[in-house]
This record gives C-alpha cells, structure tokens and sequence, in this order.
C-alpha cells in the first residue's frame, strides 16, 4: 500500500513537472504559430506572386510594346489589359489546381477534360518549345544589358549578344547541373536584386512627375497605330512580362486556407503587379520620348544614364542579376519537368537519370540547355517572344477552356475554388483571338512552323507512347547506354536504394 502510495505520488509529481514544462514553452510555441500564421497568409501568397512574375519581361518588352501600337497612350493602356487578362486567367488556374490536385501543369487538365493526345501535345510543345524559348529569351535580355555598358551610342553586335546569351545558358547549366544547393543560393542572391532596380526606377520617376516631366504625356494617343495584327503583337510583349501568372496554384499547399487566401493573393498581387508595370513604363516616359525609346538599345540603362549619372551603372548591374535570377529560375524548374517526361516515357529515357555523384538531373538540364542555344542561333527576342506567345497561348486558352467544357461534363467533383463561368469564357475568347488574329492579319512563316511542329506531336505520340513498338527501344538503347557512361548518370531507383 505504501509502495503504491509512493508511485501514485511520483506520478502526479511527473505530471506536474510536464504540465509546468508544457506551460513554460506555451508563449514560444504560441509565438511560432504567429510567425507560421504570418508566413502562410495571403502576404505570403502576394509576395509569392510579385516575385514569381517580375522577371527580365519588364526591361525588354516596353519598346516592343510601343513599337506596335505606336503611342504612349495605347501602350500604358496594353500594359493594363495585360494585367487583367493575368488576372483573370490566374483565377482560372486557381480553381483548376484545387479541383485537379496533380502535379504537371496544364498536362493534368487536359488529360482529365479531353484524354491523352491535347495532354501530350501540351507536354511535347512544353518541352521543345515553350521552355527552351522562354529561357532563351531571358538569357538575351541579359546579354543585351551587360554589352550596352560597353557599346554607348550605338547598338552591340548581334554576335556579342548571341555569344553572351550562350555562355549564360552553358554557366546557369553546369551551376544547377553541378549542385541543387549551389542553384538554389543563387537564385536566393539574384532575387533581390530585380526588386531593387524595379524600386529604384520607380521612385525616380514619381520624383520626376512631381517635378513636371510630363511633356511625353501630352497628346499621348498621337501616331497611335491600331490594328488587329499590333495590338495583338504588343499584347504578346506585354503578356510575357506578366509570364509565371499560371503558376501561381502551385502555392495551395503552402497557404493556410488557400481557398480563400488564394483568390485573395492572386486580386492583390496580379494588380500590384500591374500597377509596378505601369508606373515604370510612365518613368521611362518622363525621360525619353517614344522615338528615343525605340531607338534604345537597353531602355532601363538609357533611363539609368538620364536620371542616375554618375551612378548609372547601379541600373545595368541589377537587371543584369534580375535577368540571371529570371534565366536561373526557369533553368531549374524546366530541367525537372524535362526529367519528370523522361521518367513517365515521353521522352528519352536517358533524360529521367541523375548524376551519381551530385544527384542532380544532369541529362534533362544538359539536354534542355542545349535546345536554348539552338533557339538563340537564328532567333532575336522579338521574334523569339513572338513564337513563344503564339505556342503558349494556344495551351493556356486550351486549358481556360478544359475549366468550361469540366462545367458540364465533370459535375461531380469538388471545385472549393469556384469562379464566375464568364471568366473563363472571356479569357478563352481572348486566347482565341490572340493566336487567329496575327494569322489572319500579317501572316508570316513562324506561326506556320510553329502549328505543324506542335501537330507533329501527334505522330510523336501515336510511335512512341501510343504503339510502343520495339524499333524505336533498338535504337535508343544504345545511345542511353553511351551517354550513361559518358555523363556518369544512373536510374533514379539504383540511387535511392
């Protein structure tokens, strides 16, 4: 009796030790909650958002913009719509990726709207197209900006653009080739950076509005040259700036009620987003008239000597590692989707293999930077920005338009995210008008390519995927062998074992 006395009164001892310990770490886990509550809240989701679509587009396609509609009113105005339609389509994707919770992109809903073939088309354009271009792209954008410094008054030869952009690409490849964690310091460092100089640009230009550099704005809509054919083309500028909106569903996991706090991120962030864009193009504009914009090589370093001398070479610096930050980014989350193919067999199988010594997907990273500098070779950013748009925004209106056709034909599953149906109705009437109106306008070569290439992927699908005959297994055998010995690359199953 007395031993049992003795153990009843350790016990509530014991007990009152861990209530007294639980009491003591209260107001530090309390405090950890507010912290975690503060990181998933729709601050997060916003800052998400801004970071993820301010890129090098805003240092590249203001001339563009202007260039096809000729005036500074007509193009504050497309920057704006830019905006909105990002917005809208955003808002689309948000209650896609929380009604169809898979990864993959778009590639997940279309397969669940209209079966394997637009899927896979998505996929192989993805790949071969869109990603490629998108980063080769950037990979311009900086080396245009890191050779004006060095060419004042006139314009780099297009060589010294072209090898710059090359080196980029080889360099960002090996980084993220030789180690995740080195490519993920660097994005970390370069990310900063293009918040700094979009800061810096702005509050140059308030200061200048304030000061009456207003003279640009006067008759702003004169000249203005309108047409189907131009504003789609300027549209195709502006929308790459905004490019990374349809990303923004891949955050519902990190947010705390990401069903309300989703939408909420996205009407915040996309308009002050927007807003940035605007105000930016207005401060360009205090400095430079429209003709001395288009005649500018770089616009942000013509408007960084203007405003910053003798600090003017703060502007190239930055958006020089803003444009590193965009092309480091998109390097690491394209080679991933160009191992994740590989591994689900819609491409080489060699491309799903990882290095042995670093664990990286070396294949997928060597094999897509590679595709980069082949667009580079014969491509310019206008033209490269143009092709992009056209291949991208047949999937983005195809996949707005999967959200309408699953209205009717998938009732039964669960959308927490639900958006009024005329959004998606209208931003597929504008994806539709944006890819059939240059066409039809001022057709030229590159949209046809760029069609046949993408319905070439129905004979891609229907050899490889589909029929998985053994002639094709003969002859890639051989090659994935090779260049598993050569890159030192093995099956991710060897390595986890």
């Amino acid at each position: 009796m007395g031993e049992e006395s003795l153990k009843r009164r350790k016990g509530e001892d014991s007990g009152r030790e861990d209530r007294q310990s639980i009491q003591s770490d209260e107001p530090q886990r309390m405090n950890l909650q507010k912290q975690a509550n503060l990181f998933f809240s729709p601050l997060y989701g916003i800052c998400m958002i801004v970071g993820t679509i301010i890129g090098s587009g805003i240092f590249i396609s203001p001339k563009s913009v202007l260039g096809n509609v000729g005036a500074v009113g007509p193009c504050l105005i497309v920057w704006a719509a830019c905006g909105v339609l990002a917005t809208l389509g955003a808002l689309c994707f948000a209650e896609l990726g929380t009604m169809i919770t898979k990864s993959g992109g778009e590639y997940p809903y279309l397969m669940e709207a209209f079966g394997p073939v637009p899927a896979f088309l998505f996929s192989w354009t993805s790949l071969l197209v869109i990603k490629p271009s998108s980063f080769a792209i950037i990979c311009l954008s900086f080396a245009e900006y890191a050779s004006a410094p060095f060419y004042p008054g006139c314009d780099p030869p297009p060589a010294v653009i072209k090898c710059l952009a090359a080196a980029a690409i080889v360099i960002i490849t090996l980084v993220n080739s030789l180690s995740v964690k080195l490519g993920s310091y660097l994005q970390n460092f370069l990310t900063a950076a293009k918040m700094i100089i979009v800061t810096i640009i702005i509050v140059s230009g308030i200061v200048l509005l304030a000061q009456g550099k207003t003279e640009n704005f006067k008759d702003a809509f004169k000249d203005s040259k309108i047409s189907a054919s131009s504003v789609c083309l300027a549209f195709y500028n502006g929308l790459w700036a905004y490019d990374g909106w349809n990303q923004l569903n891949y955050i519902t996991e990190e947010l705390k009620n990401p069903y309300r706090n989703l939408p909420l991120s996205i009407i915040i962030g996309i308009p002050l987003v927007t807003v940035c864009y605007v105000l930016i193009n207005i401060s360009y504009f205090t400095v430079m008239t429209p003709t001395e914009l288009l005649q500018s090589q770089a616009v942000a370093v013509t408007f960084g000597d203007r405003v910053l001398y003798p600090a003017a070479w703060i502007v190239p610096l930055f958006v020089v590692c803003s444009t590193l930050g965009a092309a480091n980014g998109t390097c690491f989350t394209a080679g991933r989707l160009v191992y994740v193919a590989g591994r689900e067999g819609h491409m080489l199988k060699i491309l799903s293999y990882i290095s042995v010594k670093r664990l990286t997907p070396a294949p997928a990273l060597i094999f897509y930077g590679t595709i980069a500098i082949i667009y580079i070779i014969p491509g310019d950013i206008d033209s490269l920005i143009n092709y992009f748009s056209f291949a991208v925004w047949i999937f983005y209106g195809s996949t707005v338009f999967a959200l309408i056709v699953m209205r009717f034909t998938r009732k039964e599953i669960a959308r927490p995210i639900r958006v009024p149906l005329i959004i998606p109705i209208i931003v597929t009437v504008v994806a539709v008008l944006l890819v059939l109106a240059p066409i039809i306008s001022a057709p030229e070569l590159p949209y046809l390519y760029c069609g046949l290439f993408i319905l070439s992927g129905i004979i891609v699908y229907a050899v490889f995927v589909h029929s998985k005959l053994d002639w094709p297994q003969k002859i890639t055998n051989p090659i994935t062998m090779y260049l598993q010995m050569l890159l030192e690359v093995v099956p991710e199953e060897e390595v986890t074992e």
